[in-house]
């Protein structure tokens, strides 16, 4: 199974989403887009290869378990776990009947972390993803495995893990326009002030490792985000 992993964790409780987001996005190779509203994390997931969702039931603009129902009918494959202070036997079965796994707050950061990796084994090893190892950017391929962009098949840059991060997020947006909030959640697992800040300096880089081909550009699309323009 690949280490590569993207999560949807939707938790409108502002201090527990903080928290376990950030301790989700520490696991190796996680990916975790935390969402606070229901409706807003079923758009999301419309636009975004998620492995795993983790839901809580008692969501503003819509409820858990009708996140869940519209999740199954557009990835009927993708594990579902309730998160939820919700623990009432009804409550439970119903969790169980919509998704693949059911946890009561309060809970072990442990044994979640544990009960995701057994969800991920059983998901991703029945249908291997068909992931892309490398991108092609112009005269530039980058491999992201092992942080690795070569230009012209010759000059080798190690980029680090925060780098690669950036711009294997940038590769599988194509050509879209990436919101800048999106952006930060994705690698940083954050979106305050201060880390949008180190998050323009990390672009300026990625800026400078590209510029032997003017043909790439990061686009700066002023009130929303960026666009990653490569032939």
């Amino acid at each position: 199974m690949s280490n590569q992993l993207r999560l949807l964790y939707v938790e409108d409780d502002a201090a527990l989403g903080l928290i376990l987001s950030e301790q989700l996005s520490d696991q190796a190779g996680w990916t975790v887009d935390w969402i606070s509203n229901g409706k807003e994390a079923a758009t999301a997931a419309l636009v975004k290869a998620y492995d795993i969702a983790v839901l809580d039931v008692m969501l503003p603009g819509m409820d858990g378990f009708s996140l869940a129902k519209l999740l199954r009918e557009s990835k009927p494959k993708m594990p579902i776990l309730f998160l939820t202070a919700r623990d009432g036997q009804h409550d439970v079965l119903q969790g169980l009947s919509q998704g693949d796994d059911y946890m009561s707050k309060p809970f072990s950061t442990e044994e979640l972390l544990l009960r995701i990796r057994n969800l991920a084994k059983r998901s991703l090893s029945d249908e291997p993803k068909t992931e892309e190892k490398s991108f092609q950017i112009g005269k530039y391929e980058y491999h992201h495995q092992n942080f690795l962009l070569v230009f012209d098949g010759k000059e080798e840059r190690r980029l680090t893990e925060r780098e690669g991060k950036l711009l294997n997020y940038f590769c599988q947006q194509g050509s879209t326009v990436i919101r800048r909030e999106d952006l930060l959640q994705a690698v940083w697992g954050k979106t305050d002030y201060f880390t949008g800040r180190s998050m323009d300096v990390f672009i300026s880089k990625l800026r400078k490792y590209l510029s032997a081909d003017p043909r790439i550009k990061i686009q700066v699309v002023h009130g929303i985000g960026f666009e990653f323009i490569r032939p």
